[in-house]
């Protein structure tokens, strides 16, 4: 029997709010918490394609086959190669749950690190206050839903020299929806650096969520490596405030997955800070890969870096959304924002929108997009020196791609990006 209710409830939303129980034993600060999520998604439902932030993605396959949450855990281990060799600290969620025979957490001092189940417990300090994500649907969704997460609090001066390592799994053990919700908490003056994975097999939702709060004078890099199953969808989606003079490093690499949306939305709340969002897809057969970004600066001397590029083969379709807004009060912003992208084939498809909304008039603003093909002279030049036409094209697409990923300070994790981004134009020619 259906739920009764009395706020409107959208039909895509009502096999989600069916199946909503609840955890026991939770405070009444998270169960009121989840209900808000609920009853936005509920009024929301899913975006279509006359949605703006969302045109490029067909989500009907997903909105009339609805993937339900799901207890699943199936024991697994961390496949070969997924790993970052330098030692760092590791949380491990299979199935969207805490996995601490996978996970190496040895706490130095000045730092919180754990799951978000455990934080719900130990530190609600930290997420009493983290927004629901009221109008955007699946962070809503995830409000209700999420199962666990992690969580990473840093103190005011602290550096961490190593860096932190997130193994977000599935088993493939069913067809359920996974919804993880994570928290960043930089103190002024501090430094971290993340590196997130996602992979899995089978077919799966993850809807993912997490919120960074990088304080005064604070320091985050974070990378994404999204692998996901070829039958998988994956949300990733980011809130970030950035505080006064505070620095931010992002970047996602998207190798794998049916269906890829990573979405960052970054609020530069704080004088003269810094923020660079650089990102890649590759995709091939049918897959669709979206990454979409909002930089909002509302304070003074703010500048933004972004550099995304795409490549698409087969009947591929791949897409960059970005929107950069310039408050008024936002006076000597400097932001650029650039989109380059190559087709390999007739029917691979990239959309490239970039936008800029400019309200302040002492500003420097630029943004640019380019869709094109492999340059065939240089194709040709390597092909004149008795390399092999297969490998020619991996070689200009390999080069194409590694512009962003050069730019990760951190050589460890730099590498393992180059060695799985190897591994998959591997695999490309076969696809």
């Amino acid at each position: 029997m259906s739920a009764v209710v009395d706020f409107p409830v959208k039909p895509e939303a009502r096999p989600y709010l069916d199946a909503f129980r609840g955890t026991a034993g939770e405070p009444e600060w998270l169960a009121q918490f989840r209900q808000r999520g609920l009853t936005r998604f509920s009024e929301l439902g899913f975006p279509g394609r006359r949605s703006e932030n969302w045109r490029y993605l067909d989500l009907q396959p997903l909105q009339q086959h609805p993937m339900l949450p799901a207890v699943i855990g199936e024991p697994m281990g961390i496949p070969a190669g997924l790993r970052l060799d330098r030692a760092v600290l590791r949380l491990v969620l299979i199935d969207g749950r805490f996995a601490p025979e996978l996970s190496a957490i040895e706490l130095p001092g000045g730092i919180w690190f754990g799951s978000t189940t455990a934080a719900i417990t130990e530190r609600a300090d930290l997420l009493r206050d983290v927004e629901t994500g009221a109008d955007h649907p699946f962070a809503a969704l995830n409000a209700a839903f999420f199962a666990d997460g992690f969580v990473l609090d840093v103190a005011a001066g602290v550096a961490l020299d190593r860096p932190i390592e997130i193994i977000h799994l599935a088993s493939g053990a069913g067809d359920a929806s996974l919804h993880t919700r994570s928290l960043v908490n930089l103190g002024a003056g501090s430094r971290a650096t993340i590196i997130e994975t996602f992979a899995g097999e089978g077919k799966y939702w993850r809807n993912d969520f997490v919120a960074w709060r990088v304080g005064d004078g604070a320091s985050l890099t974070r990378v994404a490596l999204v692998e996901e199953g070829a039958q998988a969808v994956h949300f990733g989606e980011v809130m970030a405030m950035l505080g006064g003079g505070a620095k931010l490093d992002a970047f996602a690499l998207l190798l794998g997955g049916g269906t890829v949306r990573h979405e960052a939305n970054v609020t530069i709340a704080g004088d003269n800070a810094h923020c660079r969002i650089d990102g890649a897809f590759l995709v091939a057969g049918r897959e669709e890969a979206n990454i979409v970004t909002t930089i909002d600066h509302q304070a003074v001397g703010g500048k933004t870096s972004e550099l995304i590029k795409g490549v698409a083969a087969g009947r591929a379709h791949g897409a960059f959304q970005g929107k950069i807004i310039v408050r008024e009060g936002a006076q000597q912003t400097d932001a650029r924002q650039t989109s380059r992208n190559l087709i390999l084939g007739r029917r691979a498809v990239i959309d490239t929108k970039p936008e800029l909304e400019i309200l302040a008039d002492d500003v420097k603003c630029a943004h640019g997009a380019s869709v094109g093909d492999l340059d065939e002279a240089a194709l040709f030049y390597l092909r004149a020196r008795g390399i092999p036409t297969e490998e020619a094209r991996r070689l200009l697409v390999e080069g194409f791609l590694r512009e962003p990923i050069e730019g990760i300070a951190d050589p460890a994790i730099r590498e393992h990006l180059l060695r799985r981004l190897g591994d998959r134009l591997g695999r490309l020619e076969s696809e």
